[in-house]
C-alpha cells in the first residue's frame, strides 16, 4: 500500500481533502482552536508520520504543486494594502513602533523562554527567529549558526498558537483597533496569523500582510547586533 501511495500524486490529493474536511469541521463546530489552517496542517503531520512518508517524498507528490502558490498568495495581499494606503500613511509612525515593539519582544521573549526551560545555546539561537515568517527565518538561523530545521518548527508553532488564540488574547486585553490587532497578528504570527487578520475584516488583513513583511526586515536588521548580546548569556 505504501508503494502505491508513493507512486501517486497523494500529496496533492491529501492536502486538499484535509483542507476540505477541516473547513467543513470548522464552520460546523466554530471553535477558533479548530481552525482549517491548523486542522489541515495536523491531518497530514498525522499521516506522513503514521505511513512513516518523508516531508520530501510528500512535496514531490503534488503538495509542491499547492506550494507554488504561496508566491503569489503573499503578493495578493498588496490588495487590501493599497486599498487601506490612506491608513497606512496616517498611522505610519504607529505601526512603525508596533512593529519594532513586537519584533523585539519575539526575540527577547523566546531568549529568556529558552533559559526558563533550560534549553541550549543551539536551540536558543535556532528558536529566536520564530516570529518571522519561514524564509527569512530560515536565513537569519543559517547566519547564526543555528539549525534551520528546527526554526521551521518554532516558526510553525508560533503560527499555529498566534491562529487559535491569538484574537482571543487581544480581546481579552480590550485591544479593539483594527490596524493594531492587524499589526499584533502579524507581527506575532507571521503567514496564519494574517489569514485569520483577514477574517476579521480588511484593514486588519492589511496592516498584518504589511507587518509580516516589516518583522522579517526589522528581525534581519536588528537580531546581529542583539545576538552578539543575547550569545554571551546563552
Amino acid at each position: 500500500m505504501i508503494d502505491i501511495i508513493l507512486n501517486s500524486s497523494y500529496g496533492l490529493v491529501l492536502t486538499l481533502l484535509a483542507f476540505l474536511f477541516s473547513l467543513r469541521l470548522s464552520n460546523k463546530i466554530k471553535i477558533k482552536i479548530i481552525h482549517p489552517l491548523v486542522l489541515t496542517q495536523l491531518i497530514i503531520i498525522g499521516f506522513l508520520v503514521y505511513f512513516k512518508i518523508d516531508y520530501k517524498d510528500y512535496m514531490n507528490a503534488g503538495a509542491n504543486i499547492i506550494a507554488s502558490f504561496l508566491g503569489p498568495a503573499t503578493i495578493v495581499l498588496a490588495v487590501p494594502l493599497f486599498r487601506q494606503w490612506s491608513s497606512l500613511k496616517s498611522n505610519a509612525l504607529p505601526i512603525l513602533i508596533g512593529v519594532l515593539a513586537g519584533s523585539l519582544t519575539g526575540i527577547l521573549s523566546m531568549f529568556f523562554l529558552s533559559k526558563l526551560i533550560g534549553l541550549d545555546k543551539l536551540l536558543n539561537l535556532s528558536l529566536i527567529t520564530k516570529s518571522v515568517t519561514t524564509p527569512i527565518a530560515m536565513d537569519i538561523t543559517k547566519s547564526l549558526g543555528g539549525v534551520p530545521s528546527i526554526t521551521i518548527l518554532g516558526v510553525i508553532f508560533a503560527g499555529l498558537i498566534g491562529a487559535t488564540i491569538g484574537p482571543k488574547i487581544l480581546s481579552i486585553f480590550g485591544i479593539t483597533n483594527n490596524i493594531a490587532r492587524g499589526i499584533a497578528m502579524g507581527t506575532a504570527s507571521h503567514g496564519l496569523g494574517t489569514a485569520i487578520a483577514l477574517e476579521e475584516g480588511e484593514v486588519q488583513g492589511a496592516m498584518a500582510g504589511l507587518s509580516v513583511g516589516l518583522t522579517g526586515l526589522t528581525t534581519a536588521l536588528i537580531i546581529p547586533f542583539m545576538a552578539k548580546i543575547l550569545i554571551n548569556f546563552m
